[in-house]
């Protein structure tokens, strides 16, 4: 295995459809991280996967629903998802996510 340094200049933005992006920014087999970009009113749709997923709030505000559950999460907050575990978002204002997966997402590549 060896080292990675990824500049962000250099990583292509994938389009989501519905007014979010995806860049993976840098992944190696045993953990993955990805930067997701919400336009204003933007969601995330329900859906699990059966990697550990921990997501840091770089700036705006989001409606997590985990389960049944949903938290208002702002700049500097903090989620982790346990594998398999139903969890979707809404960014009414527009904002930015960095995921961490693990094991990486082979999906997203």
């Amino acid at each position: 295995m060896e080292s990675k340094v990824v500049l962000y200049r250099d990583v292509p933005v994938q389009e989501l459809g519905g007014g979010v992006t995806r860049r993976v920014l840098a992944y190696l087999p045993g953990e993955m991280v990805v930067e997701v970009r919400f336009a204003p009113g933007a969601q995330g749709a329900a859906h699990s996967h059966p990697h550990t997923q921990c997501t840091y709030v770089v700036h705006g505000e989001f409606a997590f629903t985990i389960g049944s559950e949903t938290f208002i999460v702002h700049s500097g907050d903090t989620l982790a998802f346990a594998p398999n575990e139903t969890h979707g978002c809404v960014c009414d204002g527009g904002g930015v996510l960095i995921d961490v997966f693990t094991p990486m997402r082979e999906d997203f590549i």
